[in-house]
């Protein structure tokens, strides 16, 4: 099972980082030690705006369980929670007024243990109230009430170690293999890494669909598009053909392509400013 070294501390998937710290407070945080084979880290977002914003996410191949109060939301007083199944498109939030959100982002992979009786697969694209997938309900109140952020956390580690997750041996497996494709390049291919588990790519298949949520090849082209958004928001000299040809395309044209595609705007609109030149068009 992969290790936690700490809450990651890159910015990959979101669209355009800087910008959105300009108008939220960010921060990661560590479980208990007890989850953390089973989760990346707690996410927290606050806010406090005079004009609307909208954040712009391409989401890492990981359910969320969302804790959220804010101006609209249905409920501002109590706030509500959802599981958010792995989104395939570009999500666009927009915060206005005062919001707080505490997430739980699970690693691929480590979100069945907590909910075994489905494929993860069925959460796939789709937000339900996460008292349509755990018993008992999750608490909003007692997750965004406290004031001090150290009690958030707590409450989310409280909350999560009563659903008491049962150790699972493919969701292990899961896991590890999803860490194997987020960190060696030169996994880039379904068929090679089914090989190299002495599985067929249906079992392999199969295995992603009922422990990750998705298919091996949608998260290899995923982490792909990750690592091209970091390099565009940091990088204002990239090689575009040399970063292709690292990620596995075919050609520039292909990995352009993709981007695109998939973050709704061609990776030299994110291209960071260089001194002398025009600064970047931020996405809206």
């Amino acid at each position: 099972m992969p290790g936690s070294p700490g809450p990651r501390r890159d910015t990959r998937g979101i669209v355009d980082a800087p910008e959105l710290f300009t108008h939220v407070r960010f921060r990661r945080r560590e479980p208990a030690p007890a989850l953390r084979p089973y989760l990346e880290h707690y996410w927290l977002i606050d806010w406090d705006l005079r004009e609307p914003y909208a954040s712009h996410l391409v989401p890492h191949p990981s359910v969320n369980l969302v804790f959220e109060r804010y101006a609209g939301c249905g409920d501002e007083d109590a706030g509500f929670a959802e599981v958010s199944g792995i989104g395939l498109e570009l999500f666009t939030q927009k915060l206005e007024g005062r919001g707080r959100v505490c997430g739980v982002q699970f690693r691929p992979g480590g979100f069945r243990p907590f909910a075994p009786d489905r494929p993860v697969s069925d959460w796939t694209g789709r937000r339900v109230p996460a008292a349509e997938v755990f018993a008992p309900p999750a608490p909003p109140s007692a997750v965004l009430d406290p004031g001090q952020e150290d009690a958030r956390v707590a409450a989310l580690d409280a909350y999560l170690l009563a659903l008491g997750p049962q150790p699972d041996p493919q969701a292990e497996r899961a896991m590890a293999l999803v860490d194997l494709v987020r960190t060696d390049r030169t996994v880039r291919r379904v068929g090679e890494l089914a090989r190299s588990e002495g599985l067929s790519v249906r079992s392999l298949q199969r295995l992603f669909a009922t422990y990750v949520g998705v298919g091996p090849k949608w998260v290899i082209l995923r982490y792909r598009i990750h690592e091209a958004l970091e390099r565009a928001e940091s990088d204002p000299a990239v090689d575009w053909a040399a970063l292709a040809a690292d990620l596995g395309y075919s050609d520039q044209a292909h990995l352009v392509r993709d981007f695109t595609a998939t973050v709704g705007v061609p990776p030299t609109v994110l291209v960071p400013r260089q001194p002398g030149l025009p600064g970047k068009e931020r996405r809206r």
